[in-house]
């Protein structure tokens, strides 16, 4: 399996052939497209991620564009005890809440039952803030989801 986390700073190649953004990370895995997306809920589950919105993208662009898109769904991830730290630590962080998580269908040739999984990084997300204790918090909620991730390449 490919996939690859990356840090902020240093994009690195996604499985696709094209670099990550420096404000994400994630993985491709062997999975069709609405598989992955109930395994990667369970995945944020597990990490204490609920998910409190879902944006069908392919439905949205048909809908109000009338144009076909590939499977994209965005997951609005949160874990609560982190998201209300987050809260009392800088009251107008709620603008950068919650996590997103993009599962999407892969670019691969011959390879129609692989998904990609893409995570919106915390730390590059909340930098933007110069609060310490809010920095705190997205290392850990990083550190979270990097698991989520983990656990997705592990169940192949």
């Amino acid at each position: 399996m490919t996939g690859t986390t990356n840090t902020p700073a240093k994009p690195t190649q996604n499985g696709q052939g094209a670099q990550e953004p420096g404000y994400g990370f994630g993985t491709t895995i062997d999975a069709p497209f609405d598989e992955a997306i109930a395994r990667t809920t369970e995945a944020l589950k597990a990490e204490g991620f609920g998910v409190l919105t879902t944006i069908d993208v392919r439905a949205t662009m048909k809908a109000r564009l009338n144009v076909e898109f590939e499977g994209y769904v965005i997951l609005g991830a949160c874990n609560p005890p982190l998201a209300h730290r987050a809260l009392e630590a800088e009251h107008s962080v709620g603008l950068l809440l919650p996590c997103n998580v993009v599962v999407h269908e892969a670019h691969e040739e011959n390879k129609a039952r692989r998904t990609r999984v893409e995570i919106a990084d915390p730390i590059a997300m909340l930098g933007i803030i110069q609060n310490p204790a809010l920095q705190q918090v997205a290392a850990e909620a990083r550190a979270r989801l990097e698991r989520v991730i983990a656990s997705l390449q592990a169940a192949g």
